[in-house]
């Protein structure tokens, strides 16, 4: 029987690309990664800008916690800056998809958890959520930002992220969707400074991260740290 030739790349630096391929199979994007890829692929360069803010920030931290996490699509970033990530959703659908793409070179603890039944047990140098929030109404945020806090050490750091209040009379359809309390830059800072010391506000526009002016800001960062 003849012996099959391995496909070779023009250049060897390629090679590890087939390597990967014939060891690991094809990398899935996951639901809501293929969505976005499908209908609008340069949403998911804004969407992994975002992740990789959070990352930077926590970088170092032994242990974070993201809340709202759907399929994953980009908890790997803050995964290749800390030691160790635990995420939750409260969407058993999307949590199902992430598990069974889950990769044994990147362990992660993902569970179906609704904060708005309760902490998240455990404490968490660091907890973020993006584009979560909005999607909490009004007369639960409170109870959801403490729900939060109960999972963060007294000296640790919160990150919340949403698109700006401004920015919906632009936004599609789809990115409205269940967008019930998105926040002007002024509103969302004071918000959290009800339960932090420290409150540190960001924008961005597109992958663009910037202290500009905020009413001309797509998307908001908070930043924060000394919890009351």
């Amino acid at each position: 029987m003849a012996e099959t030739t391995k496909p070779k790349t023009k250049e060897p630096q390629y090679q590890n690309c087939l390597d990967i391929r014939d060891r690991k199979g094809l990398a899935s994007m996951g639901l809501r990664g293929t969505q976005v890829w499908t209908d609008d692929p340069k949403h998911l360069l804004f969407i992994l800008a975002r992740y990789k803010f959070v990352a930077k920030m926590f970088a170092g931290y032994e242990h974070v916690l993201e809340i709202g996490c759907g399929d994953g699509l980009g908890t790997r970033m803050v995964q290749q800056e800390v030691r160790h990530v635990t995420a939750v959703d409260f969407d058993a659908v999307f949590i199902d998809d992430l598990k069974q793409r889950a990769d044994s070179d990147w362990p992660l603890d993902v569970h179906v958890h609704d904060m708005l039944q309760g902490p998240v047990p455990g404490q968490y140098a660091g907890v973020y959520a993006l584009d979560v929030l909005e999607h909490i109404r009004p007369s639960d945020e409170d109870l959801f930002i403490r729900n939060a806090l109960q999972s963060l050490k007294p000296n640790g750091s919160l990150i919340f992220g949403m698109p700006s209040l401004e920015s919906q009379v632009y936004a599609s359809p789809p990115s409205k969707a269940g967008h019930v309390n998105c926040k002007s830059a002024k509103d969302f800072k004071a918000l959290m400074e009800r339960y932090f010391h420290h409150v540190f506000l960001f924008s961005m526009n597109d992958e663009v991260l910037h202290t500009g002016f905020y009413a001309m800001s797509h998307y908001l960062f908070v930043l924060c740290c000394g919890k009351k």
